[in-house]
């Protein structure tokens, strides 16, 4: 947002005019398509539906690329895009498809190629070229991908691994282990055996993921043929990652000189814990490195050289265990912690012993703690978990509970934020939370709340408002009463989060006005159908009723006179009769 307001004030805008159906498109579903372009292109992009006007904002470079995108797009809706080929295309790399695998390579409705730009931050689409080789006519298509160097290498060998799938050998036939000599950014090629592949991509493609993610090299399988792509260092660190997963197969692996690897954290582990922390087939583990990106596994520092000459580099175990955590800061830290907690569960102590408060003075990456009663843990933990996770994901902080000890890690900003949002979260316990710095903050949107809307937008036990947190990664809580609004504060480092928890907050409070507006008329029309309908039927049934029930009564009564008349006469002749007789 800042950034567009200077562009404004600059006046880096470009301004296109365009049709109806090209804003329909260019917008896409639920604005994904509009979203996709300015993420890729680096640019802000803006789109006022009632002009039917896009307005394009950054440098001279972010705008170029994002218009010749936005005309890529609105070329698609009508046919195939032909795209221009220059010197000057650092955004853009082709790919030969062949035509059998084009179908497969675009997936039902275009859904793995969607897929493929969404995980890597890429445009992608077929396209004809001019002024450049089109390859083999009739027997391959060019993919155009555009976005930056990284996105587009590990876009591109996912479209490669997919045509191996579908065509085995069109890429990897002639594959060979080969290292490109550039240091700042290249790939390197090794071939597996068939037996390797399987156990270097693991479940689902899970090992395949932990290696790209410690090692934060771009790690693919094209064939039997693995790629890594990135600067020297991360392949070089791939590589050997790889390496130690396959030395494990034989037995326990051992890094040599690991206190002096920058990408290494070592962590002693009880043997009563082992299996705790390993889980069933590794499924403990296997969870902690998938959700920080890491590598680990359990060596020994004890291990000595048996036999230099017939196994070189290979050492006896004697059972002493350690757990090795390979990847970056910030992964390392959080999975360290997580084994931290598991250990703590089963051997309450173990790191908490002599745990107390710290609040770190360095700028830098570095660690607090906060010790907690159980009935403040309990509270700041939630359920599953989730409350501990709103609050880390909202202060960019990696927050975790080891035993009844908050571990609070990141920058200095971080971490300050992390233990004001937990003190806050604890005083909400007692009662409403007032913000004094609220206007001095720049980490908090202020959203204003009709009051008789307040219990919808937080819910049931506060369902919604937690739904809402969930969704957009952010902490959010009612300030207090304040005449006829209350103040939602939604708090998060991210600009872009608490956009996202302002808007589902509005809607909800929208869709409360909206169903009390509903209800109002469906009374009102009611109370005039019951006073129409009351007022008519009691003229119509009234007067029709009263004389037909009054000429009805009024016969009834005559006829039963007349009958009690006639009755006493018979019983008067009668009477008469039988006096006559007996005189006579």
């Amino acid at each position: 947002r800042q950034r567009a307001v200077m562009a404004a004030r600059n006046g880096e805008v470009d301004k296109l005019k365009i049709s109806n159906d090209d804003a329909a498109f260019i917008l896409g579903k639920n604005g994904k398509t509009k979203e996709k372009i300015a993420r890729v292109s680096g640019a802000d992009i803006d789109l006022y539906e009632h002009s039917s006007e896009l307005e394009i904002r950054g440098t001279d470079a972010e705008r170029r690329r994002a218009k010749r995108y936005v005309e890529c797009v609105m070329a698609q809706r009508v046919g195939p895009v032909t795209i221009e080929a220059g010197d000057g295309d650092d955004d853009l790399t082709c790919i030969q498809v062949p035509t059998e695998a084009v179908g497969f390579v675009t997936g039902a409705q275009g859904v793995f190629l969607r897929q493929v730009e969404e995980e890597w931050g890429t445009l992608m689409f077929f396209a004809d070229f001019r002024g450049r080789d089109s390859g083999r006519q009739g027997e391959t298509e060019k993919l155009a991908i555009f976005g930056p160097r990284r996105g587009r290498r590990g876009a591109e060998l996912k479209v490669m691994c997919a045509v191996e799938t579908k065509m085995p050998g069109f890429f990897s036939k002639h594959a060979e282990d080969w290292e490109d000599p550039n240091d700042d950014w290249g790939t390197k090629t090794l071939v597996l055996e068939p037996n390797e592949l399987s156990y270097a991509l693991g479940k689902k493609g899970m090992t395949r993921r932990k290696l790209a993610a410690s090692s934060q090299c771009i790690v693919e399988y094209v064939g039997f043929t693995v790629h890594l792509s990135g600067t020297y260092k991360e392949r070089k660190k791939a590589e050997q990652y790889l390496g130690w997963l396959f030395a494990q197969l034989k037995g326990p692996v051992y890094v040599d000189h690991w206190q002096e690897r920058d990408d290494c954290t070592m962590l002693e582990v009880p043997k009563e814990c082992i299996g705790y922390v390993t889980g069933a087939r590794r499924a403990t583990l296997g969870k902690i490195e998938e959700e920080w990106g890491t590598l680990m596994f359990f060596m020994s520092t004890n291990m000595r050289d048996r036999d230099s000459d017939s196994q070189r580099g290979r050492k006896d175990f004697d059972g002493s265990e350690q757990l090795a955590i390979f990847g970056g800061a910030r992964g390392r830290r959080g999975a360290e912690l997580k084994i931290m907690s598991a250990v703590e569960t089963k051997m309450p102590g173990k790191f908490t012993r002599d745990i107390r408060k710290f609040t770190s003075d360095e700028d830098g990456f570095a660690s607090d703690t906060y010790p907690m009663d159980e009935s403040e843990l309990a509270y700041a933990l939630g359920k599953d978990g989730a409350t501990r996770r709103k609050l880390a994901n909202a202060s960019g902080c990696i927050m975790e509970y080891v035993g009844q000890v908050a571990f609070i890690c990141g920058t200095y900003d971080e971490r300050q934020r992390a233990r004001t949002y937990l003190k806050w979260l604890l005083k909400q316990r007692h009662g409403s939370v007032f913000v004094d710095d609220v206007k001095s903050r720049d980490d908090v949107t202020i959203v204003r709340v009709p009051s008789d809307c307040i219990g919808y937008v937080t819910g049931n036990r506060g369902s919604s408002l937690r739904n809402v947190e969930e969704q957009s990664g952010t902490f959010c809580f009612v300030e207090g009463g304040r005449g006829e609004t209350e103040q939602m504060l939604i708090f998060c480092h991210s600009a872009r989060s608490r956009d996202v928890a302002e808007r589902l907050i509005n809607d909800l409070v929208d869709e409360k006005l909206r169903d009390e507006r509903d209800y109002d008329r469906r009374d009102s029309r009611r109370d005039d159908d019951y006073d129409r309908r009351g007022n008519d039927d009691y003229d119509r049934r009234g007067d029709d009723d009263y004389d037909r029930r009054g000429d009805d009564d009024y016969d009834r009564r005559d006829r039963r006179r007349d009958d009690d008349y006639d009755r006493r006469d018979r019983r008067k002749d009668d009477d008469y009769d039988r006096r006559d007789r007996r005189r006579d």
